[in-house]
C-alpha cells in the first residue's frame, strides 16, 4: 500500500517509533482529539525528521447541545469517522479526561473519548492518550500554559498565517505536535522497560536452575568412597 504526500510517493511500513503505520520518507501523519460534546477538536498534522511538523488540516466536530446525548455523539462520531477516512492517519492522539468539577462535562468528554477511540480501533490505528500537562509542556515547555500560550505556540510551530479557532481546533493540533515529539521517547522507555524486565526473567530462572541442581545433589547424598582391592599382609 503507498501514499502520495507532498507529490511525493511513499510506501506503509510497520514503525515502532510511533507505534502505528509510518511511510518511508520519514512522514507520519497523527489525528489530534481534544474530546468535547458540544465542539470537539480535530487536528492532522505530518511529521518529520528531527522535530519537523505540518499542518494538513483542522476544525471541529458539532453537536447541537438540545439533541439527545445519543444523537449528539452519533454527530461527533460520524464527523470523526469522516476525518479518519479523508485524511488516513497512522495514529490517533486524544487528550486524556480528567477529574473536572463539573461531573456533567467530564462524563459527555469521556464519552466522546470513548467514540473516537472505537473508531480507531476499528481501523486497526493505534490510539495514545496524552494529559493536558504533557501537552502544555511539550508545545510551549510549561506545564502550566494556558490555552492563550498554547495557541499561541502551535501557531508559531506549525508556521500557521492566523491562530486556529476555536482554542479546541489548536489544542487538537497541540495535541497531535506532542504526540510526534514525546512518542520517540515514549518508545525508547518502552524498550529499556522491556530490556529490563527481560533481563530479570533471565536471572530469576537462572536463579531457580541452580537452587534446584543444589536441592538434587543434596537429595543424592555423598558419593560412596569406590573400593581398593589391595593384598593383606
Amino acid at each position: 500500500m503507498s501514499d502520495v504526500v507532498g507529490g511525493t510517493q511513499f510506501v506503509r511500513v510497520r514503525t515502532s517509533v510511533l507505534g502505528g503505520f509510518g511511510l518511508v520518507g520519514g512522514v507520519v501523519r497523527v489525528l489530534g482529539v481534544d474530546p468535547g460534546l458540544t465542539r470537539c477538536g480535530l487536528g492532522v498534522v505530518d511529521g518529520g525528521k528531527g522535530r519537523s511538523v505540518s499542518c494538513v488540516a483542522v476544525g471541529v466536530a458539532r453537536s447541537p447541545q438540545e439533541d439527545e446525548l445519543a444523537s449528539r455523539l452519533m454527530a461527533v462520531s460520524t464527523e470523526v469517522e469522516r476525518w479518519l477516512d479523508v485524511h488516513q492517519p497512522q495514529v490517533v492522539a486524544i487528550e486524556r479526561v480528567f477529574s473536572q468539577h463539573n461531573v456533567r462535562t467530564v462524563m459527555g468528554t469521556a464519552q466522546v473519548s470513548g467514540v473516537v477511540a472505537l473508531a480507531a480501533a476499528r481501523r486497526g490505528l493505534p490510539v495514545a492518550f496524552h494529559t493536558p500537562s504533557e501537552v502544555k509542556a511539550a508545545i510551549s515547555g510549561s506545564g502550566r500554559a494556558d490555552k492563550k500560550q498554547v495557541t499561541t505556540m502551535i501557531t508559531k510551530i506549525l508556521g500557521l498565517a492566523e491562530a486556529p479557532k476555536p482554542a479546541d481546533a489548536a489544542d487538537a493540533l497541540a495535541l497531535a505536535v506532542c504526540h510526534l515529539w514525546r512518542a520517540p521517547m515514549m518508545d525508547r522507555l518502552a524498550q529499556a522497560e522491556a530490556r529490563a524486565a527481560e533481563l530479570a526473567r533471565n536471572h530469576r530462572a537462572k536463579l531457580k536452575a541452580a537452587r534446584e541442581r543444589s536441592a538434587q545433589q543434596k537429595s543424592a547424598g555423598p558419593k560412596a568412597a569406590p573400593e581398593t582391592g589391595g593384598k593383606t599382609r
